[in-house]
């Protein structure tokens, strides 16, 4: 790790910018869930983990509070991080499908997993002005990985902060067509607003001065509710992820 991922490391890791966040964080670290009274929580805010020089970025809400925030690492230690890493290792990203402890020997291979929010919020609901906070964290490691070239957003929320981190680069969305059927002329079908969110989508963006590229793709987030009520199936899930791999390039 070179000194700007070890500086933007300490910078997350001793973060107390949102005192609602830290008192909650803490208090849950305190006093911990009867399963977990053996554990020694983290209870700090969660730095991005995998690998630096991977091109998928994948980008979630926030940590779990008995999840990332006891164990430190992204979606590790609850159900959410077992249906990801599932996904990511059948689309060969992970060593392995499962997520204990920041300990198991769990790697991956060009995909970085980060999070719009790095502090448990209550109620798993960051407020508009915690997440303004925390958006400078997602956007040094934006900086710090030029080679991404898929962003992989994990619900509505961590949508909208990967469409304002590109706003940040000027990475614009490339013109779509409504519908494949629409039949008005190219010129006409054309929408230039921002991409909406829906799981299994793709979207296109370029910077004009450089010609660099980069898709979003978005998914729900594999959160325990969507899971359980099936809103979200691992196949589903699955398939986001063998998206993500065709989009890439040498």
């Amino acid at each position: 790790m070179d000194n700007h991922w070890q500086t933007l490391l300490n910078d997350i890791t001793t973060c107390r910018a949102c005192p609602r966040l830290v008192e909650w964080r803490e208090q849950v670290a305190r006093d911990k869930r009867r399963a977990y009274q053996d554990c020694d929580y983290w209870g700090k805010p969660v730095p991005g983990f995998g690998d630096p020089l991977g091109r998928v970025l994948v980008v979630g809400l926030a940590p779990g509070a008995h999840g990332s925030n006891r164990t430190g690492r992204m979606f590790t230690g609850d159900s959410s991080g077992d249906t990801l890493y599932s996904a990511l290792y059948r689309a060969g990203f992970a060593s392995q499908p499962t997520s204990r402890h920041r300990d198991d020997g769990l790697t991956l291979t060009d995909a970085f997993i980060t999070a719009v929010g790095r502090c448990a919020p209550p109620g798993n609901r960051p407020s508009p002005e915690e997440l303004a906070r925390c958006r400078p964290f997602l956007a040094r490691e934006f900086t710090l990985m030029p080679q991404v070239q898929v962003l992989v957003a994990l619900g509505q929320i961590a949508f909208e902060g990967c469409l304002r981190v590109l706003r940040v680069y000027e990475y614009k969305a490339e013109a779509k067509a409504e519908a494949e059927n629409d039949p008005r002329p190219p010129s006409a079908a054309r929408v230039y607003r921002l991409p909406k969110f829906g799981h299994g989508l793709s979207h296109l963006f370029s910077k004009a001065a450089s010609g660099e590229r980069k898709y979003l793709v978005t998914s729900y987030h594999p959160s325990r509710q969507n899971t359980q009520t099936g809103r979200l199936t691992q196949a589903m899930l699955d398939e986001v992820f063998v998206l993500a791999r065709s989009l890439l390039t040498e």
